[in-house]
């Protein structure tokens, strides 16, 4: 394909009635460099250089082929995954490359064009530059993972056997993902055709439940015949953020979602004959007095959908409250009802259907008394092991802001039902609640707790640079917490909304005094400080919460939650998946427990794994510390005989030379770069898991040391840019000294301790300099990349010499490596090819040639028989008329128009036959020579 001049060859694009829908870009398993890394990297090239090649692209697949994954044209490296099922029933085992895997169940036809009709959204979201007050507006292109997928065809399939519709043709049944069945729990299969009852879609926090009910909705809008779609939610700020994500996908669901004001509004919009998708907290639904609410509509083609949809206000159950007058005052007892009886007042003949993060409780009638059983399951285990969500660390922190046992013990004790909100309960309950946030809330423990976040935030953010959440038992708390934290650390305040570096996301009233009011925030605000959150480039990097924000909320980079607030069950489920999004390369997410909620953990995950989760949602930081100090001495072990403990103690200038007999050292290893660069990776992630944990803290100098010789190690690279994947690895920040961060590390020639050479002559006192130098694995390094830099330089103008340059580096690197060649016979090798590189421009020169005429006469002279005939005279005046010949007929679309081209290899022709050019080897050099034509025309037309 040719735009712009710039011909590119995609390896494989798939048609669909002539549209190219998707681009494949494979490399080979066998070659230890070209890796799906690269193969990503060759996307991110082709959309630069061809763009309009992704016009009608649906996605793109990357494959070294074994692996394999899929993303949309705005896709980031970690956003592309593997399709992990064949036939939608099982996962395809392991002896499967992913390739094939993907190519049965992704690039299958129907799945192919249902995943480009259905599954595909594209949100907008809005950036405003606070300087400028620019608003940039970009566009998110996302695309349904395996689990999404057949998921959301489930349960399409199993909410039209819910409403007792017939369609004339059903999802297949080789649609359904792996049974709920196959987890213990019941599914929807053995329910009756229209018994209203949809079922229950179980998706861990951070796989994208939300997107999965939008993709729902556009089919179902399609598959019941313009139905009226309710989607439900318990809270204001839950509702506002599933809202957004609706909003931005109206093209699928084929209108525009509204939200509800109030209980008139939500009349008015239910009393309608057919369509809409509408927003709503299940509160809406309550009588204003009586305990029956009125009938909005008894249509079949209504579906409710309710997000989180295990909570125990969807139940039946009559329970006897306080009624109050309109001061507060208890004036007698009344009944009222679970909100799930009046909706179903409301809306008799509706069709019900959930959407969870956490798993239905044992206990828990009410449930699958209104939804029905599980549809589809997709636990932590899954979601970890497809790098759709990253591992979560637990880590205690109690006794550094001491609690006393009479805390503990409140802890404890506290109701299972108590929620802050709800102080009514008992009055016992409520002395609990108020002794036990007296207790948290005191101004000393406040203190310890706003120190030991600055510390260790300080020290999280060393080694991985992302956001942080803080969660408080009451507002009071958050207020003081805030105003601790400033007082140590004055410069992350600001009062604009739109800077600082610590805000309070929580509402208050006028009676809450001056101090938690100053903290309110509207609901624009929120959004504002919600967009800072989410963008990592932000300054906004902690925000102290109360019940905002820690369910749905989704900002990837955030890494650390600070839990100072008693939680239990679901509530606390939720709150620890704000950190296992997956962000650029972040290893995992970390809790910070100040309260000793362990064993309340411990108990939600119990009844997590009950109710068929497989794998542990957290993982206690021991873990990543027992796993970082085994790569620990891994890498050390890599050392063994190499005194690499003197380096601490050195000065700068030891230090350096250090580096670089580290860096001969690892290179004289049997597979050493590519081993220690490997294990170095996977330890510094342990670590920035284990920091600031105190034996993290011991071997930081350690891991600084190690981290040091792999960023020297990256340097010489096999594509011959110098660059680590800077795309890849991000967050993991080098902990190294100061004094070793400077430009002269990062250089090649000056951290080898080379004075750095004129590039375009490769001088003969270099190459004696490169041979003399004692490191003789560094040496090699640093002249294979010199080498392939020249070579890569002169490929652009002249095709044969700088092919034939390659093989002959190639070859001599392969012998290297193979044991035939020592480190300095292979040096040898490599001046005799740098000379080569020498002598090519000065043969040129010698000639009286310009380039592009020596490239002429390098493809003329580039056989035997041609040599004999003709003399060099001869030779030299023909590359001279070729070049001329073919700058006049250079024309910027040339390579478009394929008569220009023909034009050309007629001239080329012509030319060669008037010189009598060898007839033997007549076809194969106009081939030859039209290649070096082609070159020419491009590198004319590019300037």
């Amino acid at each position: 394909m040719v735009e712009d001049g710039v011909n590119k060859r995609p390896d494989v694009i798939l048609f669909v009635n002539g549209i190219p829908l998707v681009v494949i870009e494979l490399k080979n398993a066998a070659d230890e460099n070209a890796t799906i890394k690269s193969a990503f990297r060759q996307i991110e090239t082709y959309k630069a250089v061809i763009p309009s090649l992704f016009t009608y692209n649906a996605f793109t697949i990357i494959t070294d082929g074994l692996e394999a994954r899929a993303g949309t044209l705005s896709s980031g490296m970690s956003r592309f995954m593997a399709w992990k099922s064949a036939d939608g029933k099982e996962e395809a085992s392991h002896l499967v490359s992913q390739m094939e895997t993907l190519i049965n169940g992704m690039l299958k036809k129907e799945t192919l064009l249902d995943l480009v009709r259905h599954f595909i959204v594209f949100e907008k979201s809005k950036k405003e530059d606070a300087k400028t007050g620019v608003t940039t507006i970009s566009t998110v292109k996302k695309l349904a993972a395996y689990h999404q997928y057949y998921a959301v065809n489930r349960a399409v399939e199993s909410a039209m056997r819910a409403t007792g519709y017939t369609v004339e043709r059903e999802t297949p049944t080789s649609m359904v993902m792996e049974s709920p069945e196959s987890y213990g729990v019941a599914g929807v299969k053995s329910q009756p055709k229209g018994d209203r009852k949809g079922g229950v879609v179980w998706h861990t926090q951070g796989s994208g439940k939300s997107l999965s009910m939008v993709f729902f909705t556009g089919k179902i809008v399609l598959a019941l015949d313009n139905p009226t779609v309710v989607v439900i939610t318990d809270r204001n700020d839950l509702d506002d953020q599933l809202f957004d994500t609706f909003a931005s996908s109206t093209q699928l669901l084929r209108q525009e979602p509204k939200q509800i004001e109030n209980r008139n509004d939500l009349k008015e919009k239910l009393k309608v004959a057919s369509g809409g998708v509408i927003f709503t907290t299940i509160q809406k639904f309550s009588p204003e007095e009586g305990n029956v609410y009125e009938t909005l509509s008894a249509r079949e083609n209504i579906v409710v959908i309710a997000d989180e949809a295990h909570r125990t206000q969807y139940g039946f159950k009559a329970k006897t409250v306080d009624d109050k007058d309109e001061h507060g005052n208890v004036i007698g007892k009344k009944t009222v009802y679970g909100f799930a009886k009046y909706m179903r007042d409301a809306l008799p003949n509706a069709t019900y259907i959930g959407f969870t993060g956490t798993p239905i409780e044992n206990t828990d009638v009410n449930t699958p008394a209104v939804f029905g059983n599980y549809i589809d399951v997709y636990d932590i285990a899954q979601a970890v092991e497809d790098g759709a969500t990253v591992r979560i660390y637990y880590e205690s922190r109690l006794a550094k802001v001491n609690l006393n046992e009479e805390g503990k013990k409140l802890v404890e004790e506290l109701d299972d039902e108590l929620d802050g909100e709800e102080l009514t309960e008992t009055q016992k309950a409520k002395a609990k609640w108020t002794q036990l946030e007296a207790l948290i809330g005191s101004e000393n423990r406040i203190k310890n707790v706003a120190n030991d976040i600055i510390q260790h935030f300080g020290q999280r953010q060393e080694v991985f640079e992302g956001k942080g959440m803080i969660v408080a038992m009451s507002r009071r708390i958050a207020a003081n917490l805030y105003a601790e934290i400033i007082k140590l650390k004055p410069e992350w305040h600001s009062d604009d909304l739109d800077k600082g570096d610590i805000k309070v996301v929580m509402t208050s009233s006028s009676s809450d005094g001056p101090k938690i009011a100053k903290h309110h925030t509207t609901k624009q605000q929120r959004r504002t400080l919600a967009d800072r959150m989410k963008d990592p480039d932000d300054e906004l990097k902690l925000v102290i919460v109360r019940d905002m924000w820690l369910t749905g909320f989704d900002a990837p980079s955030m890494h650390t939650l600070y839990i100072d607030k008693p939680m239990k069950g679901h509530n606390l489920m939720q709150a620890i998946a704000r950190v296992n999004r997956v962000y650029k390369d972040k290893p995992g997410g970390l809790v910070v427990d100040y309260l000793g909620i362990a064993s309340d953990l411990k108990k939600a995950l119990s009844f997590y794994s009950d109710a068929g989760g497989k794998g542990d949602p957290t993982i206690a930081q021991d873990q990543a510390v027992e796993l970082m100090l085994e790569k620990l001495e891994v890498v050390s072990q890599m050392y063994s005989g190499f005194p690499y403990e003197d380096y601490f103690q050195a000065e700068t200038g030891q230090k350096l030379s250090m580096i670089l007999a580290a860096e001969e050292h690892i290179l004289g290893l049997e597979d050493g770069k590519k081993r220690y660069i490997n294990e170095v990776t996977a330890l510094s992630k342990a670590f920035a898991i284990a920091v600031p944990h105190e034996q993290a803290m011991d071997v930081k100098d350690e891991v600084s040391f190690f981290q040091a010789v792999k960023a020297r190690l990256a340097k010489f690279d096999g594509t011959g840019s110098g660059r680590t994947d800077e795309e890849i690895e991000t967050t993991i920040r080098q902990v190294i000294d100061q004094a070793l961060v400077s430009e002269q590390v990062i250089d090649v020639f000056d951290a080898a301790g080379i004075k750095k050479p004129d590039i375009s002559i490769l001088s003969e006192d270099f190459l004696m300099e490169l041979k003399g130098m004692e490191h003789k694995n560094v040496a090699l390094e640093v002249l294979k990349k010199l080498l392939n830099d020249e070579i890569k330089a002169r490929s652009k103008k002249n095709l044969v010499k700088s092919k034939s340059l390659k093989e002959m580096l190639e070859n001599s690197i392969k012998k290297y490596h193979n044991k035939i060649l020592t480190a300095a016979e292979v040096m040898d090798e490599l001046i005799k090819l740098s000379k080569e590189i020498v002598n090519m421009d000065s043969e040129a020169k010698k000639l009286g040639l310009t380039d592009f005429e020596y490239a002429f006469y390098t493809a003329v002279s580039n056989n035997d028989s041609a040599k004999q005939l003709m003399q060099q005279d001869k030779l030299r005046e023909l590359a001279v008329i070729l070049t001329e010949r073919v700058k006049q007929n250079a024309s910027i679309d040339w390579t478009i128009k394929e008569s220009v081209r023909a034009k050309l290899k007629v001239i080329i022709k012509r030319t060669l036959r008037q010189y009598g050019y060898p007839p033997d080897m007549q076809k194969l050099a106009t081939e030859t020579v039209l290649k070096q034509a082609e070159m020419i025309v491009k590198e004319l037309t590019a300037t």
